[in-house]
C-alpha cells in the first residue's frame, strides 16, 4: 500500500471512529441501532453527493472523473469505506481510473485533447503512450453500447418494406435524421447546420476522372483485425485479404482503378501495438496521394470489436452477410467545442459520403448497414473530400461472412460515386 493509500485510510478510518460515536450517542437518545445506522450512511451519502459537487465546481473540477455506473457488491464495511472516501474526490478518482481508460480516446488523449495542449494526432499519440494500449476493449465497449442502441430502435419500429426510399420532408427533419441514422457519442455532437440532409444530399460525390489514374486507394490503419475462423500469420483471412475482395470487385465488377495498400501501422517490433497507427498511416496515405493526385476516394476499412454474443449478420441474396458502418470524425469536442488544432476541412463532404452511401443501403439492402457512428476526432479523414472509414462485421463474423459483405458494399459504393460500369 502507498503511503498516500495509508494517509487516507487513517483519515478515512478517523472518520467512521467518529461518525461510530455518532451512533452511540444516537443510541444513548433512546434511538434504535438500526435507525442510528441508517442516519449514520444517510449522512455519508448527503455528505459525499454535497461535498463532491462543491468539489467539481470549485477545488479540483478536472479529477470530477466519473466512469458510469457499475453494480458490484461489496461487504458493509466496503460500503462504509467507499462511502467515506466518497468524501475525497481526488482520491476517488486515483482508486477507481485504473479500472477504466477510453480506446482511441482514452481518458488521458480526451483530456489533452479538451485542454488544447497537443497540436496534431501524432503528438497526442506520443503523450498518451501506454493509454492507447488498452484502445480495443474500450472501443468494443462503445461499440457494443451503439450495437444495443440499433436493437432497441429496431425492435420499437415497425419493419420496413424491402428498398426503401426516404422522402426529403423526412430527412429535412433533423431530429428525425440524427434519431434514424446516427449514433453521437457521448464527448461530441452535431447541429442542424452541419448535419442539414438537403446540403448533404446536393453534394456532388461522383468521381471527376477515370482516364487520369487510380481514383480510389483502400487501406487499413488496424491491418491486423481478425475474424472467428481468420488463421494466424495469413493475412488474406484478416481484414486485408477482405479488402483484396474490395478492390478485386471494384476494379474488376465497375472498373475503377484501385490502389490496396497493404502496409501494416499496428503491429510494431512483433507485438500489437496501435499506439500511433493513425499518425502512421497518415503519413504513407499522404505519400501515396503525391503519387498518385488522381485519387479522389479513400477508404479505410476496419472490422468492428463487440461483445462476443453478438452476431452482426444479415441475409442478402440467400447469403449470410456481415453488417457494416459507415464512421465519421467530427473534430468537436462536447465540452470545448471546435478542435482547432485538428482541422478537418472537408467534414461537411465526409458526412455528406456517408449519409449517400447509408441512403443507398437502405434502398437497396435495408437491414445492411448499422446507423453512421460520429465520434470527436479526426481519423485521417481530412486528406480527401471523399474519405470514408468503414467498421465491416466484427471479430464475431466468420470470413465468409465478410467477404459476402463486399458485394453489396461495392454496389452501394458505386451508385454513390457514379460512372463505373458494371460488366455485362
Amino acid at each position: 500500500m502507498s503511503r498516500l493509500s495509508k494517509i487516507l485510510n487513517t483519515i478515512v478510518w478517523g472518520i467512521i471512529g467518529v461518525l461510530g460515536i455518532y451512533i452511540l450517542g444516537y443510541g444513548v437518545k433512546g434511538q434504535s441501532f438500526a435507525k442510528a445506522a441508517y442516519a449514520c450512511v444517510k449522512v455519508l451519502t448527503n455528505g459525499e453527493g454535497s461535498l463532491q459537487r462543491a468539489a467539481e465546481k470549485s477545488l479540483y473540477p478536472g479529477f470530477s472523473f466519473i466512469a458510469g455506473d457499475r453494480e458490484l457488491s461489496y461487504s458493509f464495511e466496503e460500503f462504509l469505506l467507499r462511502k467515506a472516501v466518497g468524501l475525497f474526490p481526488l482520491y476517488t478518482f486515483l482508486d477507481e481510473k485504473e479500472l477504466y481508460e477510453t480506446e482511441i480516446e482514452s481518458q488521458a488523449a480526451y483530456d489533452i485533447l479538451i485542454e488544447g495542449g497537443a497540436h496534431d494526432e501524432n503528438e497526442i499519440d506520443e503523450r498518451t503512450g501506454e493509454a492507447f494500449d488498452l484502445a480495443e476493449k474500450m472501443e468494443e465497449e462503445n461499440l457494443q453500447a451503439a450495437h444495443e442502441q440499433e436493437q432497441t430502435a429496431l425492435e420499437q419500429e415497425p419493419q420496413k418494406a424491402a428498398g426503401t426510399e426516404y422522402m426529403t420532408e423526412q430527412l429535412a427533419d433533423f431530429d428525425f435524421l440524427k434519431n434514424n441514422f446516427y449514433i453521437v457519442e457521448n464527448n461530441t455532437d452535431i447541429g442542424s447546420e452541419l448535419l442539414n440532409a438537403e446540403t448533404l444530399l446536393e453534394k456532388d460525390m461522383r468521381i471527376q476522372e477515370f482516364d487520369s489514374g487510380p481514383q480510389i486507394l483502400i487501406y487499413h490503419t488496424h491491418s491486423q483485425e481478425g475474424f472467428v475462423d481468420s488463421v494466424a500469420g495469413d493475412n488474406s483471412t484478416t481484414i486485408v485479404g477482405v479488402g483484396d475482395y474490395l478492390a478485386e470487385l471494384l476494379e474488376g465488377t465497375y472498373g475503377y482503378q484501385v490502389i490496396h495498400n497493404k502496409n501494416v501501422y499496428d503491429f510494431i517490433d512483433g507485438k500489437l501495438d496501435r499506439n500511433r497507427a493513425y499518425a502512421l498511416a497518415e503519413e504513407d496515405v499522404r505519400q501515396i496521394l503525391e503519387e498518385y493526385p488522381s485519387i479522389e476516394v479513400i477508404i479505410d476499412l476496419h472490422r468492428d470489436g463487440v461483445d462476443e454474443g453478438t452476431h452482426l449478420v444479415t441475409e442478402v441474396n440467400g447469403k449470410p452477410t456481415a453488417q457494416f458502418m459507415f464512421f465519421n470524425g467530427l473534430s468537436f469536442s462536447k465540452r470545448n467545442g471546435v478542435i482547432d488544432y485538428l482541422p478537418n476541412p472537408y467534414i461537411q463532404d465526409n458526412l455528406a459520403l456517408s449519409l449517400q452511401l447509408k441512403l443507398a443501403c437502405e434502398k437497396y439492402y435495408p437491414g445492411l448497414s448499422r446507423k453512421i457512428y460520429l465520434k470527436s476526432l479526426r481519423y485521417n479523414l481530412h486528406l480527401r473530400p471523399k474519405c470514408l472509414l468503414v467498421e465491416a462485421g466484427a471479430q464475431t463474423n466468420t470470413l465468409e461472412e465478410m467477404m459476402n459483405a463486399m458485394e453489396p458494399l461495392a454496389f452501394v459504393l458505386n451508385e454513390v460515386l457514379g460512372g463505373g460500369i458494371p460488366e455485362e
